[in-house]
Formats: structure tokens, C-alpha cells, sequence
């Protein structure tokens, strides 16, 4: 039996995404394989409505979010966090050396802009958030965030927008942000394995003057190769087939459609939970992607087995909240339709497990 996936990430992958990468391999140095880079770029400029600079690797977000603290931070940085993914953005700043001030909110509550006073001055280089947190739920005001870091100063903004982009619009076009991170596993329906990175004029400027940026996460030496619209090292050819093709899709569906979908989506599972044992996340903050539902006295490894006996598959708490709560996602090609269905199997688990 196949299982349906309605996961944080990976999640489902349709058929006709996976067949639309069973394609002839190409070398990554050819005109084929430069033709496939840069009609990718020009797609995700469009659908993500920014003149950014945009650079892929093979890699997980997280390689990415390490060369924004590699490649724009000399010494001292701000990392917001309300939960484990932002925790994780500060670890990777101190794991680098850099000096890390740290604006901690409680987990399920949104960061608010006030928050922020007094947090930003000049020797902070970069701000780091994440706008979408998977571990909680929580959907952060980024644009409020954003205007509070500028009213007090001038630092990169770095933004992990890995659950977020391409199902919930940033209004990535009226933010001045620096750095963009996301991959292919989430909303974007594809396998694991490539990261994009949309990185402003003003990061790779800073990025020369700073020391020990490495080298399979420095920007400057990808960005060289990404202006010639090749991959510095190998890149996943046959993943980025299917980035082309799901990139056709969005594009097809238009992301006003596309982002009124996750939302439906997201209200029919929030609906649900709060009928049942209610919901983690603070009201009017809540994930379009992920919903975060409060735990029973079920655990949550028997909900698995006997979800997965039917065919289903969700993911369970995270970080401290493992015990706590378990995690629907809701993202990707997935449908209202596909959401209904599952909840009434989840209904059925539920009767069952009482």
C-alpha cells in the first residue's frame, strides 16, 4: 500500500512530478543544462516577483542559512526565534563563531515588532527570522518585523522562508530583505535534495569583506557561476527537471489561486482541530502550511501506526514539543478535497483509539 503524506516535509510528490524527471541526463556544463538553469531562474523571478539574485545548490536549506551567517556576518548578529528552526539559525551563528544576540518569544506566540525595540544598533550586521515556524505553527508578521529592523537601523535581514514560500505570500516585492532561503521539499511538492537562495546586491557586497565565507556555501563563488547559468558544483540534474515542470504548474495555477488554496486548505484542518483537542499556535498567527494540534492522551507513535495502517501519514511534535503536539501539513499539490478526505480518516482513528 502506498502512503499519502501530509507531512511537514517531504511531503507528497505527485506521479506525473516524479515521471516528469525521468529524463536523459545532461552534463551541468553544457548549453542543454545552462538553457534548463537559467529558465528556472527567470520562473522563480516571476513567481516570486523579485529582481533578486537567485543561486541554487544541492544541498538542504540549512546550507543555505549557514552562508547567509558565513558569507554576511563578521562578528555580531541578531537571531529571532519562537521556536526550534529559529533556534537553530542561532546555533548555526555561534557554531561560525559570530557573536549571537538572541530575542527568544515564547514558542506558539508570534514575534511582535515591538519586541524588537532597543535590539537593533549599529554593530549588528544581519537580523535573522524565520517567517513560517514549522516546530510551532506560528506564521510570523514579517512585514511588520521587517519595517520595526529598518526603523532602527540598517542590518542585512535575513528570512527563512522554507514553509512558507511559494503557499503564503511574503510580498517579497515591498520587503527589503537579503537573503531568501527555501527548498524544493515543501511547498513546492519536489524531493529533497536543492535550495534556492534569492540574495540581494547588498549581501554579496558585504560578502567581500568578509573572512572565512568557505567554500561549497560561498555566495560570491556561486553567484560567479550562477551569472554564466551554471551550478559552481554538480548539481541535481534530474531534481531540477522537476523544479521546471512544478514551476510550469504554479505558474498555470497563478499564486493569488495558489496562495487562496493553502489558505482553504489550512481553515479545513484548523476547523477540525479545534473540534478535537485545539490548536498550538496563537489565534491570527496561525501556518497556512502546517497546523500544530494539541496532543491527547493518545500517543501520538499509535495515532501513526494506525494512520498509516489506513494509508496516511502525518508528522509528530518537534523539538521540546514532541510529546505535546503532532503536526498536520498542508501544502504543496494537495487540495481541499485531499484534506477532507483525510480528516474524516482521522476522524476514524480517532473513534477507534478511544
Amino acid at each position: 500500500m502506498s502512503t499519502r503524506l501530509f507531512t511537514v516535509g517531504p511531503v507528497e510528490v505527485r506521479t506525473e512530478v516524479l515521471q516528469s524527471m525521468n529524463r536523459s541526463m545532461i552534463t551541468h556544463r553544457s548549453k542543454d543544462y545552462k538553457d534548463l538553469h537559467r529558465g528556472i531562474v527567470e520562473k522563480l523571478k516571476k513567481a516570486l516577483e523579485t529582481d533578486m539574485n537567485i543561486i541554487m545548490a544541492s544541498t538542504s536549506s540549512s546550507g543555505f542559512l549557514e552562508s547567509c551567517v558565513r558569507c554576511g556576518v563578521q562578528s555580531k548578529m541578531l537571531g529571532i526565534s519562537n521556536g526550534s528552526f529559529g533556534e537553530r539559525w542561532q546555533k548555526i551563528g555561534t557554531s561560525n563563531g559570530k557573536e549571537v544576540v538572541k530575542l527568544q518569544v515564547p514558542w506558539g506566540k508570534a514575534v511582535r515588532s515591538e519586541e524588537l525595540e532597543g535590539m537593533v544598533d549599529e554593530s549588528i550586521e544581519a537580523v535573522t527570522l524565520v517567517s513560517n515556524e514549522s516546530s510551532t505553527g506560528v506564521f510570523n508578521p514579517v512585514e511588520d518585523l521587517v519595517n520595526a529592523i529598518r526603523e532602527q537601523g540598517d542590518p542585512l535581514i535575513f528570512m527563512d522562508g522554507v514553509t512558507s514560500v511559494a503557499a503564503i505570500d511574503l510580498h517579497l516585492d515591498r520587503m527589503e530583505v537579503d537573503a531568501l532561503v527555501f527548498g524544493t521539499q515543501k511547498a513546492l511538492a519536489l524531493p529533497p535534495g536543492l535550495a534556492v537562495i534569492c540574495a540581494s546586491d547588498r549581501l554579496l557586497e558585504k560578502a567581500k569583506n568578509v573572512e572565512n565565507r568557505g567554500f561549497y556555501f560561498d555566495l560570491l563563488g556561486l553567484k560567479k557561476y550562477a551569472d554564466k547559468d551554471l551550478a559552481m558544483t554538480t548539481p541535481p540534474v534530474s531534481l531540477m527537471y522537476g523544479l521546471d515542470f512544478q514551476l510550469d504548474r504554479v505558474l498555470r495555477e497563478g499564486m493569488d489561486s495558489r496562495y487562496a488554496r493553502h489558505r482553504e486548505m489550512a481553515d479545513t484542518v484548523r476547523e477540525w482541530a479545534e473540534r478535537n483537542s485545539g490548536l498550538f499556535a496563537e489565534e491570527g498567527h496561525r501556518s497556512n502550511t502546517i497546523t500544530v494540534v494539541n496532543n491527547t492522551d493518545i500517543a501520538f507513535d499509535t495515532i501513526q501506526n494506525s494512520l498509516r495502517g489506513k494509508g496516511y501519514e502525518i508528522s509528530g511534535g518537534y523539538g521540546k514539543l514532541k510529546d505535546e503536539t503532532y503536526r498536520i501539513g498542508h501544502m504543496g499539490d494537495l487540495n481541499v478535497a485531499d484534506i477532507r478526505k483525510f480528516l474524516a480518516v482521522m476522524d476514524q482513528v480517532m473513534e477507534e483509539l478511544a
